[in-house]
């Protein structure tokens, strides 16, 4: 059986095709389902966020870490900023989801029904170009959910702290004072994060689940199967993802000059080259731990979430269609 693309695949067991998912419906789906995990997902966000901010271009060994391990990491939170504390950033974090999400799944659906996916390599490079689109429309909310998260009291901060009150604060200061380019400070780091990572994502889920129904180990249309599709996606995603996912911090967090430019990275590569340099190569993979939990649970909970509520779509356009 060919391996078919999550968001256009068929039954090719029955003799009648299943409808597909509108890719305007595959918009609402998609983004419902990632906000819905990002509300069980953030507080590992919070925590990760620290750890690849924690001894910024130091040498290891030569600063305090106030963030040990996850548990450690998940305490030290609680202490310095409350329970309330591990879901900083929440507003920003749904939001990003949304948006990023949102026009990632419907361009992602546009090339489905297209039968751009079907073609070799056509899943990985439209995951890829959804990915990246997705990023680039859902950055300024990436920018202050990363602002947010690294803010709290001074015995445990780590990364430059911006002192923002809120989400719409947020983006009104940095409006003003960096105008509207501003609002994109540290794209260039997010666009290939997504697109790696919804490469990986889009691509091993698909192949992953169409794998476990070939083995008809579970019911075909049995949760179950998309939930072995995720847990194996998210290895991959983990990965792939988390080198672009410490320089993507560490971009959206620098502090900036009055021209708006950031003091301590000039860019996607200045930023890999300065973390080799000064904190060695492993420092690319700070806060791995944190980042496969979060990536782990959030692309399961997200595929499997999509998942069956593309279900219960085509369910609905087949009973009307009756």
């Amino acid at each position: 059986m060919a391996h078919a693309s999550p968001l256009t695949q068929a039954q090719p067991a029955g003799p009648e095709a299943v409808e597909t998912v509108p890719p305007a419906v595959d918009l609402v789906l998609g983004a419902s389902a990632c906000c819905l995990a990002c509300v069980f997902t953030n507080p590992l966000e919070v925590v990760k966020t620290r750890l690849q901010l924690q001894g910024e271009l130091q040498a290891r060994g030569t600063y305090p870490r106030p963030y040990r391990g996850l548990m450690a990491s998940v305490a030290a939170v609680a202490r310095a900023d409350g329970l309330r504390g591990l879901q900083k950033g929440l507003a920003a974090g749904l939001l990003y989801q949304g948006l990023m999400n949102g026009v990632r799944f419907y361009c992602y659906s546009l090339a489905g029904q297209a039968g751009l996916t079907q073609q070799p390599g056509g899943i990985v490079v439209a995951g890829a170009v959804a990915g990246a689109l997705g990023a680039f429309v859902g950055s300024p909310a990436y920018l202050v959910k990363t602002q947010l998260q690294a803010q709290t009291m001074a015995a445990v901060a780590v990364g430059h702290q911006h002192q923002h009150q809120s989400v719409l604060g947020a983006l009104e200061t940095i409006w003003r004072q960096q105008g509207l380019l501003g609002l994109w400070r540290g794209v260039g780091g997010a666009v290939p994060r997504v697109m790696v990572g919804s490469a990986a994502q889009l691509a091993t889920f698909a192949s992953a689940k169409a794998w476990v129904q070939e083995q008809q180990w579970l019911p075909e249309d049995s949760w179950l199967v998309a939930l072995a599709g995720g847990m194996i996606s998210s290895i991959a995603v983990a990965a792939v993802m988390t080198p672009f996912d410490v320089v993507s911090t560490r971009l959206y967090n620098q502090p900036v000059d009055g021209a708006g430019r950031g003091q301590l990275y000039g860019g996607l590569v200045d930023c890999l080259v300065k973390i080799c340099q000064q904190e060695g190569p492993l420092a690319l993979y700070k806060g791995l731990g944190p980042a496969y939990l979060r990536l782990g649970p959030h692309t399961i909970l997200s595929m499997l979430f999509w998942d069956e509520l593309r279900k219960l779509a085509r369910r609905g356009a087949q009973h009307q269609g009756t």
